[in-house]
């Protein structure tokens, strides 16, 4: 009787890369949990505030923005070959202490957009599918299939100090230098996927690089965003504005937000905040309870 075959994580080449750098950093690789930006929050709260990589081979319960639900999906257990998971569920967990917390999402998203796609395709429908970001926290594809989600990522804070308090969303104040503990959860569709009952059409990995699997994905992402994380606690969003107007899906279209205003879409601030020209004048949206939409 043939035994399926297991994935190989790259663990020990990211502990190997990161430890030097994130002193009692450990990686976990967990075949079922209900979210790996719960366990860390869990975590966290209960005093565990180690710097961690949890991922997960499939998720129960998985969290976007605003509540919705992260539908990662599950590898088909049945079949005796190895088969590739469908996701790429992760959840990077550290101490950090920013000036500022404006714009965390974002420079997260430059970050694994980058990662996916070092060198962005020029703009055109005939063009290969570009690797965009949609303000605040999704990944997007763009090009002759339109505008597809890719991924998302949630970012979600709690306090040393108060271990046992909820956590804040990304951007809220904070006294200057005050260190939290960031959980930065990524979810990356890997394989094509159905788009049932989804609002956007999927998109995966494949489009972008054909035959990229999710540990390579998760070994591609990972250093580069611990370094991103490190050098937002040193200068902020500012320094990282210029590279996420690069890939803003959203610039110079027709939005809808989900308090009913409409406008055209300006890019971001260096805080991170999105610019929309409405009617009643030029908005900077930085709520985290408000959606943006592009028109179709």
């Amino acid at each position: 009787m043939m035994s399926t075959p297991v994935t190989r994580w790259p663990a020990e080449a990211l502990w190997q890369t990161l430890s030097p750098l994130l002193p009692g950093f450990t990686v976990e690789v967990l075949p079922t949990i209900d979210s790996t930006n719960t366990e860390l929050m869990r975590r966290a709260r209960a005093g565990r505030c180690e710097p961690t990589l949890l991922v997960a081979e499939q998720q129960t319960a998985g969290r976007g923005r605003l509540g919705r639900v992260w539908q990662g999906g599950a590898a088909d257990s049945s079949s005796a070959a190895a088969a590739p998971l469908p996701s790429l569920m992760m959840s990077l967990g550290l101490p950090l202490a920013p000036r500022d917390w404006s714009g965390l999402s974002l420079a997260v998203g430059v970050s694994v957009a980058e990662s996916l796609q070092p060198v962005l395709p020029p703009p055109g429908a005939a063009g290969p599918a570009r690797v965009g970001l949609k303000w605040p926290n999704d990944l997007w594809l763009s090009g002759a299939g339109g505008d597809r989600k890719l991924g998302g990522i949630l970012v979600e804070t709690a306090s040393f100090v108060a271990p046992q308090a909820a956590g804040v969303a990304p951007g809220a104040a904070a006294p200057a230098g005050t260190a939290r503990y960031v959980v930065v959860g990524i979810g990356i569709n890997v394989l094509p996927r159905s788009g049932e009952g989804l609002s956007l059409p999927p998109a995966s990995l494949q489009e972008v690089e054909p035959g990229l699997d999710a540990p390579t994905a998760l070994l591609r992402i990972v250093p580069a965003l611990v370094g991103m994380l490190q050098a937002f606690e040193l200068y902020g969003f500012g320094p990282v504005q210029p590279r996420f107007a690069l890939r803003d899906v959203l610039r110079d279209r027709a939005v809808t937000l989900s308090d009913g205003q409409a406008g055209t879409a300006h890019g971001v601030g260096d805080d991170g905040a999105l610019l929309v020209l409405t009617a009643g004048g030029m908005q900077a949206i930085t709520s985290a309870e408000l959606s943006v939409r592009p028109v179709a």
